[in-house]
């Protein structure tokens, strides 16, 4: 079993107080947490499947008299895929309001559901993490250093989802998960009625990774208008599917400060997406496939440790580019990412004169361990 980083943080917050949230992607591994904590705190726990109809129908709206009945037993109660549970932030409210000694634990694969319902009655009320697909993190402190290294190459092939890393069969499971996964709650929750058109943006988003995104031009190359992009990438982007990363603009004479990047949240994802599992070698996009796998990398390791850094790309309007940076409370740390360890880079001095970044590195296959 590979070693969750978030197994320890949750279970330090089981206080019979606030409620627990998780929130990621389907299949990173959300219900085989819980179920590990609720089985290594050996308590009775009640688990409901928001995705079971009859769940879903007798969690809806209840009052409070049949929520005491229906947990009267157990001391944990666990609402997974919590998203599809109509109201399910004020019944939670209900339980936790009412201290009657029962831990709430809630997770969800979509936040179009779930953010908006959970968000204002449990504030004040939870503990929030969100889980990814498994980190480098993970996978070194299960296997070790030198039994993962070999795994790279894979890793940005085939992606990180637990099953993918321990399955054979990973491009039929990856096509499988690229379907049912992408579209089943941003279909239903999201009001999307041609998903033939969600497949044509995600392809022209897996295409453009590493590269600056303009919506305008998404909008013609799909064949829809520039606030329908604007819409289906913000459900995208709560699903879990993708997320933005913006520029750094803090000197309009000289920097972009309109345009934005998109990653997916897994190179497995991205690749199923456009049917290309070909071997590191034979491929033409690997700048692209790494560029996306550090960055997604440097996401999920700062969510872990909750390091208070906010993330960037920089370009000036001479073209000179970056392409990640962190901005922390002690200043700018400034990345070039190379997949090729023979390369060498200069950093723009418009961008370090003006900055002043306290460090800057050069990423590759060779050291990049060293910040994850």
């Amino acid at each position: 079993m590979i070693k969750r980083t978030l197994f320890e943080a949750i279970k330090s917050k089981i206080d019979f107080k606030k409620a627990i949230i998780l929130l990621g992607p389907r299949q990173v591994g959300k219900t085989f947490l819980i179920q590990k904590i609720t089985e290594d705190i050996k308590l009775p726990f009640l688990m409901v499947n928001g995705d079971n109809p009859s769940d879903r129908l007798l969690w809806t709206n209840p009052d409070f008299q049949l929520i005491q009945s229906l947990i009267s037993p157990y001391a944990l109660i666990v609402f997974d895929e919590a998203q599809r549970i109509e109201n399910i932030g004020l019944t939670v409210k209900m339980i936790v309001d009412a201290k009657l000694d029962k831990q709430v634990i809630i997770t969800g694969s979509s936040a179009l559901g779930l953010g908006d319902t959970i968000q204002e009655p449990l504030t004040g009320r939870k503990w929030e993490f969100t889980l990814f697909p498994i980190a480098w993190s993970e996978l070194k402190d299960t296997y070790t250093l030198a039994k993962t290294l070999p795994m790279l190459e894979q890793l940005l092939v085939y992606g990180s989802y637990p099953e993918i890393i321990l399955e054979n069969e990973k491009e039929a499971l990856l096509s499988s998960l690229s379907g049912s996964y992408l579209y089943k709650d941003i279909l239903e929750l999201g009001g999307i009625r041609k998903p033939e058109v969600l497949v044509r943006l995600l392809q022209a988003l897996a295409w453009q990774v590493g590269s600056e995104v303009s919506y305008n031009e998404l909008a013609k190359t799909v064949g829809i208008d520039k606030e329908t992009v604007t819409s289906y990438i913000d459900l995208l982007e709560k699903s879990f599917v993708v997320y933005r990363l913006n520029p750094l603009s803090r000197n309009d004479r000289k920097e972009i400060s309109t345009s934005r990047k998109i990653y997916f949240y897994d190179n497995g994802i991205r690749n199923a997406i456009i049917n290309n599992f070909n071997p590191i070698a034979q491929r033409n996009d690997v700048g692209a496939l790494w560029e996306n796998y550090f960055i997604t990398e440097k996401l999920k390791f700062n969510t872990y440790q909750k390091l208070p850094v906010k993330s960037w790309f920089w370009r000036s309007k001479m073209h000179a580019e970056i392409d990640y940076i962190e901005e922390g409370r002690d200043g700018f740390t400034a990345f070039e990412l190379k997949w090729n360890d023979k390369k060498s880079t200069k950093f723009s001095t418009t961008f370090t004169d003006f900055y002043q970044p306290k460090d800057t590195f050069l990423i590759n296959r060779s050291n990049f361990w060293n910040q994850l």
